[in-house]
């Protein structure tokens, strides 16, 4: 059933449309992914779906009775003495349905305590204690309370902008879990790894249009390139086309006089549609100039501790940084990856052991709170203070153009940074740091905020610079696009070195003694091992007659449950799967999740009977 409907919706802020005779239908049980490039009117989608922004023309239609609740890009929180009653102060306002709905005022006493319990079941999920003042939380703190107050109010339509930001690793892979289980959810994001887990179709908005595409990011991703390639195509034609026939009527009086009306009409519609064409919005044109060589030595720390208020940031670490390294800081917010940073580069003095920079070292950093930008000055004065001109390697560029490269009008030079938006701010940075040869980059949170065109060629141009890199990131394809070792903090100041990206580490890093990983195994495979590491077992355990039986018929129910999940996943990737009624998509999610369980249970049964049997043997 359709919970939220858009039909030749309209709406221009300035010279070009936001939404340009936009359709959208959302289904009861749909996950969707909304994408596109920065500054092309996402969050106004979201805004408008919420009812907090009407359309300039066109038709939204909800569902009676539906109730909406939307988390901003960067949620406020009122004032009040803790973190609880701030929240129940949002919730008052937070949600929005057909009646008009002001908050989640519950209808009896027993509906306000299970709400109440709701709340503080995910404060807790999201390690946040409702007692804290909200005056003193971080952005990531807010965020996620304003997180745990969505899903604690159980909306049918839950509306997230960019959900990802200010969370760390931890909470990005929690969020995923509990939004698995919402009724739908319409999420703007460019964490290309948090899509393709918890999305069920892609909505792009490209130059005024939706456009669908069922299935993951991953397949999006596959169909896009496919349509990108068959638009240029179709492109070049029109562009031949068209100057052919401007050149057929402008070859003077002979052929004036045999020319007929109709293709003049023809080329008056081609003229019309040329001009009204919207083209697809630039790449940004990135360049890293790594300058003069470093020395073969960065950075070295031998023994080096740091403590704040008593706590341990970091605790004697000894690491080398090499020419050439690309290393990636992993942790919590809060673990002290920041603060590590200013340590290696000489910053922060350690309480604790030594720190040794290598020679010629050109440092750029990127950082994350965009202190670097003073709210008052311009663009061009932010890249070239004092002048028109920035020396891009052994180039000599114009101020304008070179903003350009980054995607701002040449308007756009003389504007005050603080008119900016987020997006904005992080290609301002960007085009301030590879303005200058830099032998070590430094990028802390280089990904929020960039869409992931952006992304996609940030990544390209770090994997063919050739100096030494150092990333902090909570994007998990993007550090294993770039980092060849990860050093993740792992509690107490304690840090570890990982060879490889974030899948790596996965691997690499060690089994916890309980948790996950053992609770999922069958209760007969634990108790093997703990019988095996006590040396309680006997060296040779004979199979049963019904173990015998139930090994020899695992591979067969192995097969047929890997025969069902594909089936399903086919059936799910169909492009027009998402016009199945909820019901028949929720079934088949829970079915999907159900094989997988099922999947992994069988396997680790198999292994180990058949360890088992081959110890009697």
């Amino acid at each position: 059933m359709s919970l939220i409907t858009l039909r030749e919706a309209q709406i221009a802020f300035g010279e070009r449309p936001l939404l340009d005779g936009a359709q959208l239908a959302i289904l009861d049980g749909e996950r969707l992914g909304l994408i596109g490039r920065n500054g092309t009117g996402k969050s106004t989608l979201l805004a408008i779906l919420a009812g907090l922004t009407p359309l300039d023309s066109g038709e939204l239609a909800r569902r009676n009775g539906l109730r909406l609740v939307l988390v901003e890009q960067e949620p406020q929180l009122p004032g009040a003495d803790t973190l609880r009653d701030s929240l129940r102060l949002r919730g008052r306002s937070s949600v929005t349905s057909t009646e008009m709905q002001s908050g989640v005022a519950p209808a009896d006493e027993r509906e306000h305590w299970r709400m109440e319990a709701r709340l503080e079941e995910y404060l807790h999920r999201f390690d946040l204690v409702g007692t804290a003042s909200p005056e003193t939380c971080s952005g990531g703190e807010r965020k996620r309370a304003a997180l745990a107050l969505a899903l604690a109010m159980q909306p049918d339509l839950l509306l997230l902008d960019e959900p990802t930001n200010h969370l760390d690793i931890e909470a990005i892979e929690r969020l995923e879990e509990l939004l698995l289980k919402v009724p739908a959810a319409v999420i703007i994001s460019h964490d290309r790894a948090f899509l393709d887990r918890v999305t069920t179709r892609i909505i792009e908005l490209d130059r005024g249009v939706l456009r669908s595409y069922p299935g993951s990011f991953s397949e999006y991703e596959q169909r896009k390139d496919e349509e990108i390639a068959a638009e240029d195509a179709a492109r070049r034609r029109f562009e031949k086309f068209w100057a052919q026939e401007e050149v057929w009527i402008r070859k003077g009086v002979e052929a004036r006089r045999t020319r007929n009306e109709g293709r003049v009409r023809r080329l008056q519609r081609l003229r019309q549609e040329r001009a009204s064409r919207r083209d697809r919005i630039g790449n940004l044109r990135l360049t890293l100039n790594s300058g003069e060589r470093s020395g073969d030595l960065v950075a070295e720390l031998d023994g080096v501790s740091k403590r704040f208020d008593g706590r341990p940031i970091v605790d004697t670490l000894s690491i080398r940084i090499m020419r050439g390294d690309r290393i990636g800081l992993i942790g919590a917010n809060g673990a002290g990856k920041s603060t590590l940073i200013r340590l290696i580069l000489g910053e922060l003095v350690p309480d604790t052991g030594t720190v040794r920079l290598g020679a010629r070292l050109a440092i750029a950093y990127f950082d994350q709170l965009r202190a670097q930008l003073d709210p008052d000055a311009t663009l061009a004065e932010a890249i070239s203070p004092g002048s028109d001109w920035v020396q891009v390697g052994n180039e000599r560029r114009h101020i304008v153009s070179y903003l350009g490269d980054f995607l701002f009008p040449a308007q756009r030079a003389k504007a005050p940074i603080r008119m900016l938006s987020g997006g904005e701010r992080n290609r301002l940075l960007l085009a301030r740091l590879f303005a200058k040869p830099a032998n070590l980059i430094v990028l802390d949170e280089p990904t929020n905020d960039l869409d992931i065109e952006s992304l996609e060629l940030l990544e390209e141009r770090l994997q063919d610079y050739t100096g030494t890199l150092l990333l902090v990131s909570h994007d998990r394809r993007f550090l294993d696009n770039v980092v060849t070792q990860t050093l993740a903090a792992e509690g107490n100041g304690q840090w570890r070195e990982y060879v490889g990206g974030y899948s790596d580490y996965l691997e690499q890093r060690p089994k916890p003694a309980s948790g996950r990983t053992e609770a999922a195994r069958p209760p007969a495979a634990v108790k093997s091992m703990s019988e095996r590491s006590s040396g309680t077992t006997s060296s040779k355990v004979r199979l049963s007659y019904n173990e015998q039986r139930e090994l020899a018929g695992l591979p067969e129910e192995i097969e047929a449950l890997e025969r069902e999940q594909t089936e399903l996943i086919a059936r799910i990737s169909a492009p027009d799967y998402h016009r199945q009624g909820g019901e028949v998509l929720r079934d088949d999610r829970q079915r999907l999740d159900a094989l997988e369980a099922q999947l992994q249970q069988r396997f680790a049964r198999w292994e180990f009977l058949e360890e088992k049997r081959s110890r009697s043997t």
